[in-house]
């Protein structure tokens, strides 16, 4: 370029710049003479447009266009002010809803033709037959034949053009339902046929089998394929918004994200019909029910987030919300804290080293910073009460530190809460990968954050539940024991479930994973507990007969011809039986705890009463897997915990889950089973048992039943008690008392044992009284 060009470049870039000048006035001439022009040419198009509509309805412009001028004036008016306005550039990048919207207004012409109103303007009468509401252009749009097809599918047309991506989801999703409901019908149908399957030769079912995989695998949803959106809108993502910091880490609204998106993979057909050949036939998961497609919460976060942040900074204490996880029950916000710094009052002087002066003659100063410390998280929990109040909720709950954040987590009360199914817990990744290495995975609920949360019972290796009536805790067990039906056979892990409640458990009384009906009676109940430990003796015989350690190997080791089951003993309320007799259960629940991991014996204890004489030391020692759930005293807290939170837990579900492996507890939202799911998988295990597992063939509840009860009730001081009765001439409840110095109620039992020796006769051990009865 000479440099002659160069300074005419710069002269007419300096001339549009400042306004002035010959140049801008050039400028304004051309974009003036441009606009007319693109007026004119567009009135020109629209005269055109207009002689066709004559031509095709007639002379007269009433009956060829109707009221289909209305929306002709419009576009019109539209498309010259954006030529006037300089956006033309805007049509060319939105050329799709342009023509979208163009095709709909011809649909709407069509619809406006479907009508003749009896209206009669300047002499012409909308009434007659050959004239309707949008003239003859409007009855030429929708045809003689057909019209709604024709209008409906420039509807589609448009809408298609409009919104292209949102049609091409929608018609993937639509072309995957119908694929699923009809994989559903022949799966059904297969179940229900399958004596006539077995008829048929293998190599037909072979290539069945294969062309049936073939076409799922195209219609069912390729995982890499949506793992690249996804990695392309987090690489989107990482810009940095101007604003508050906040929205630098925030995960997603709860009006965005309900439940985590996540797709189960079903059973294929080919899968279900190799299963029926086989004893391993598990439930499908469409017999528990999915999630309600409800949002975790209907408040806004982002004014949460602000609340939080100025009653922080109103006591002194400087932070920030760095994230805001919402969760079923609560919504966890992310507290950054900041730095409290300390100033400094300078004097500023001159070179001279004098005071430099303002004009009011007072010496210069600024402030300059000493020190600065990060804000400690004491002063951030002390003021629990404080946020509650600006946060006008009932309680909230302060985790400090968040595990493996540098966060203060503050959860705060969601204004509904949503009910986590039993299904969506299975079906996230945490629980199939449990799954996939132990035959006891259990699925717990959704944390704080929405994230599912699931435990391995046979790693924790006991679980101890506690709280308050109507906290959730049978619920719970509800789960736990649905969790296993649905993932095991009878073969693999039997139930032994114990119920002093009587209306708890006795939904799954029919299933074939039960070593023993359920359990109602008190004395049928320690019965079963030390059958229990019987089996667990001669477990160890069996593996030092083999030499190995554990189930695991055993089942492994090609010595073994018949593999032995896990077992999962269940207590729904352990108040019931330590009231009774607690000298008894006690000392067998610890030998359990204690002994029974390596055999595959597990249990899991619920108890409503939360107290140093229910839950006690050696119980608490051999649990160290434990759940909270709501509890009205800080107290019944530290008993089941050893920390307080639980009382300021919601109730109906929401709990605190400690894991041997953890020091802090973990809040979590239960999951929920109702009476039906219950009853289809229980109908489900009848119908599977009456194929596969007739009562004669169960082996194992034979010899369950056939163990001996092991008196392991005998007292110390029986002995003691024989030597009295040889010295004394009669022996009563208040003798054995004050020569053995124990209470009324051991006395009277080793009364009752002695009655069983044959040391005392019949009546003798009825003829001492309570020496406390009747007094208050």
């Amino acid at each position: 370029m000479t440099r002659r060009n160069v300074k005419r470049k710069r002269a007419t870039a300096k001339s549009k710049g400042n306004g002035k000048g010959p140049g801008a006035i050039r400028s304004f001439i051309s974009n003036l003479s441009y606009k007319v022009g693109a007026v004119v040419l567009t009135a020109l198009l629209a005269s055109g447009a207009l002689f066709i509509a004559l031509e095709v309805g007639g002379t007269d412009l009433l009956k060829a266009l109707g009221f289909g001028w209305i929306p002709i004036i419009i576009w019109i008016v539209i498309v010259i002010a954006i030529i006037w306005q300089d956006r033309i550039s805007s049509m060319r990048k939105y050329w799709n809803c342009w023509i979208g919207a163009l095709i709909l207004s011809t649909a709407l012409l069509g619809i406006m033709a479907l009508f003749r109103p009896a209206i009669t303007i300047a002499d012409v009468s909308l009434a007659d037959e050959d004239v309707t509401l949008a003239g003859s252009v409007g009855r030429f749009i929708r045809g003689e034949s057909y019209s709604w097809a024709h209008l409906m599918s420039l509807v589609v047309l448009g809408t298609v053009f409009i919104i292209p991506r949102h049609s091409f989801d929608f018609a993937i999703k639509a072309c995957r339902f119908s694929w699923d409901m009809s994989r559903k019908l022949l799966v059904l149908l297969a179940t229900k046929s399958w004596p006539f399957i077995k008829q048929i030769p293998g190599w037909i079912l072979s290539a069945a089998r294969f062309i049936w995989a073939k076409i799922g695998s195209l219609l069912r949803p390729n995982p890499d394929a949506e793992k690249a959106p996804e990695a392309s809108k987090s690489k989107e993502g990482t810009k940095k918004p101007v604003g508050r910091s906040l929205r630098r880490t925030r995960k997603p609204s709860p009006e965005m994200v309900a439940v985590p998106a996540a797709e189960p993979e079903e059973t294929p057909i080919d899968e279900v019909i190799i299963s029926l050949d086989t004893n391993r036939e598990l439930p499908p998961i469409e017999i528990l029910d999915e999630s309600p497609k409800t949002s975790f919460a209907q408040a806004n976060n982002d004014d949460r987030a602000r609340i939080i942040e100025e009653a922080l900074s109103s006591y002194g204490v400087d932070a920030k919300v760095q994230q805001v996880n919402p969760g079923p029950s609560v919504t966890q916000f992310g507290i950054e804290p900041g730095w409290d710094r300390k100033y400094k009052k300078i004097v500023e002087k001159d070179l001279n080293g004098k005071p430099k002066l303002d004009k009011n003659g007072n010496p210069k100063t600024h402030q300059e910073e000493i020190s600065k410390t990060r804000v400690k998280v004491e002063r951030i929990t002390a003021l629990a009460n404080n946020l509650a109040l600006a946060l006008a909720v009932s309680d909230i709950r302060i985790e400090a530190p968040v595990p493996g954040k540098a966060l203060v987590g503050i959860e705060v009360p969601n204004v509904s809460t949503a009910i986590v199914s039993l299904r969506s817990v299975i079906e996230s990744p945490s629980f199939q990968k449990i799954a996939a290495k132990s035959s006891l995975a259990i699925a717990l609920g959704l944390g704080a954050g929405g994230e599912a949360s699931s435990g391995d019972l046979a790693k924790m290796p006991h679980l101890l539940i506690a709280g308050a009536t109507g906290s959730g805790k049978s619920v719970c067990l509800n789960c736990i024991v649905s969790c296993i039906l649905s993932q095991t056979t009878p073969y693999e892990v039997r139930l032994l479930l114990i119920d002093p409640k009587r209306v708890e458990m006795v939904a799954f009384n029919d299933v074939p994973h039960l070593i023993t009906p359920v359990v109602v009676e008190s004395d049928q109940a320690v019965d079963s507990l030390r059958r229990l430990t019987a089996e667990m003796d001669i477990r160890y015989r069996k593996f030092a007969s083999v030499g190995v350690r554990n189930i695991e190997t055993y089942n492994k080791s090609p010595r073994v011809a018949e593999k032995i089951p896990y077992i999962v003993a269940v207590i729904d309320e352990l108040a019931d039986l330590m009231m009774t007799t607690p000298d008894i259960v006690e000392p067998l629940i610890c030998r359990l705890a204690q002994l029974a991991r390596a055999t595959g014996i597990h249990l899991i204890i619920a108890t409503q009463r939360p107290s140093v004489d229910v839950i006690t030391g050696l119980i608490k020692a051999n649990f160290p897997t434990r759940i909270s759930f709501a509890v009205v005293s800080s107290i019944d807290s530290r008993t089941i915990l050893d920390s307080i939170g639980a009382e300021k837990l919601l109730g109906k579900g929401d709990m605190l889950y400690l894991p041997s492996d953890v020091s802090k507890p973990k809040r979590i939202r239960g999951c929920y089973v109702s009476d039906e799911e219950m009853e289809r998988l229980v109908g489900f295990w009848k119908k599977w048992a009456a194929r596969h597992f007739p009562p004669e063939a169960d082996h194992v509840a034979k010899d369950f039943a056939a163990l001996p009860v092991e008196r392991l009730d005998i007292d110390p001081l029986l002995e003691k008690a024989r030597q009295l009765c040889e010295e004394a001439s009669h022996v009563s409840a208040s003798l054995l008392q004050r020569k053995l110095h124990i209470g009324y109620q051991r006395a009277s039992r080793i009364m009752e044992q002695l009655e069983v020796e044959g040391l005392l006769e019949s009546g003798e051990s009825d003829d001492f009284e309570n020496p406390w009865e009747g007094e208050p």
